[in-house]
């Protein structure tokens, strides 16, 4: 055998090696979020609140309690958060928001919430209906241009 095929096995095995691992780890990892879900949902209580702002932050720019931000991975704390600001009851605190529901949250409005300790799960609209943002998305140059000439040319719009 040429030291071509030697090489192209051993590749292989190494790469056979890596997949079966990383498949087990991921397995590993999927049962403990599973565990962390669990619990968040046995522990969620509902509270109303007014959402005064909402930011993706460096964990260390959040106003995060500093117990929360020495107990996060060395690792995590360079990476941004959804962040919320809320006034719950007469505290202003600041919570960590699933990432899920972020961009429907409205800000300025007062809402329902399911948190569990400072980790909001969901919400939901408390007075009017709840507004996203993705709703109210503008249309690009393209669509706008595409509309014009259609309405023009007597057609039915394009969505």
């Amino acid at each position: 055998m040429s030291t071509g095929w030697i090489v192209l096995l051993v590749i292989l095995a190494v790469f056979a090696i890596t997949m079966v691992v990383l498949y087990f780890l991921g397995k590993k990892a999927q049962k403990k979020q599973e565990q962390q879900q669990e619990m968040l949902q046995a522990n969620k209580q509902t509270v109303s609140m007014l959402i005064i702002d909402k930011k993706r932050m460096k964990i260390k720019e959040s106003g995060l309690p500093q117990a929360v931000i020495d107990q996060t991975p060395k690792m995590m704390r360079g990476s941004k958060l959804p962040i919320i600001k809320a006034k719950v009851g007469p505290q202003i605190m600041s919570l960590i928001c699933d990432e899920k529901i972020f961009d429907s949250i409205p800000v300025k409005k007062e809402v329902k919430a399911s948190v569990s300790g400072i980790y909001v799960l969901d919400v939901k609209g408390l007075h009017g209906r709840n507004e996203s943002k993705t709703e109210t998305k503008k249309k690009g140059i393209f669509k706008r241009a595409l509309e014009k000439a259609q309405e023009k040319a007597g057609a039915k719009p394009v969505k």
